[in-house]
């Protein structure tokens, strides 16, 4: 099992999802549609669970080296979030956006193929390695479903001028993203003092990563302190998947990372 054969997981799993999303959002709200739906999306994360475990045998490492492969674990985290969240609250607009998330990074992937080495240069080769991707992907995936929460809010707020009723949901993301969040800074830390001698150096992905942390930490705090207003933390999740962003794949892009040892996975 290699990337020549995602193609084909990755179109069975976006068909499966697809058609569990119509079915779940089939008019008359039946049970047994529902239920069907339910199986096509569990059965097309297990496809694309099955894809990575594959690939991970075959390629004798973890698939965590480059954005391709962070963006495949994407694929399956945020789905998975999607799913928690629609059983244990209801959300069936939640799991849907997930999904339609999960498939527009496959697409990515199939449209856009990188060149997957099969072995991990000496600094990826840390047992801090896995852990600390793995927490990092799982936060990310997290992270990214409250923004999804964060402009559904601001959609009410703005042109259906209706009360924001979504910021519970995206609390409980938060509180949980960000809790991942500090464990893979933690895991990194450990990895870098490993790999190259010391817990922190500043490095550009190490600031952006610094950063990503605070920006979430100032949501909580307001949150905290400032319980009743909505319109304010519903654009600081918004602003902060932003630096999100730019710290997972963006900072590639940046002069000041042109020498950073963590610039390992275009």
């Amino acid at each position: 099992m290699n990337w020549t054969n995602f193609p084909f997981f990755a179109i069975t799993t976006s068909l499966l999802w697809i058609v569990g999303i119509i079915m779940m959002n089939f008019p008359g709200k039946r049970k047994s549609f529902v239920l069907a739906g339910n199986i096509l999306i569990l059965a097309g994360l297990a496809v694309l669970i099955s894809f990575l475990t594959l690939l991970w045998v075959n390629l004798n490492r973890p698939p965590l080296s480059t954005l391709g492969e962070t963006r495949l674990w994407y694929s399956v985290f945020l789905p998975l979030v999607g799913i928690i969240t629609f059983f244990r609250w209801g959300y069936k607009w939640f799991i849907t956006y997930a999904l339609l998330l999960a498939i527009l990074f496959l697409g990515i992937n199939y449209l856009h193929p990188e060149t997957y080495e099969k072995t991990l240069m000496p600094a990826l080769q840390s047992p801090w390695f896995v852990p600390h991707v793995i927490v990092y992907i799982f936060s990310y995936a997290l992270l990214a479903a409250s923004s999804l929460v964060a402009v559904k809010g601001l959609y009410e707020l703005y042109f259906r001028e209706s009360d924001v009723n979504t910021l519970h949901l995206a609390d409980n993301l938060v509180y949980v993203g960000f809790s991942f969040l500090t464990l893979g800074l933690l895991f990194g830390a450990l990895w870098a003092k490993e790999a190259w001698g010391h817990y922190w150096t500043w490095d550009p992905k190490e600031t952006w990563a610094f950063l990503t942390w605070l920006a979430y930490l100032v949501y909580l705090h307001f949150r905290t302190f400032q319980p009743k207003k909505t319109k304010a933390p519903l654009w600081m999740l918004s602003l902060a998947f932003i630096v999100l962003l730019i710290c997972w794949f963006g900072i590639n892009y940046l002069p000041s990372a042109q020498n950073s040892v963590h610039v390992y996975s275009r």
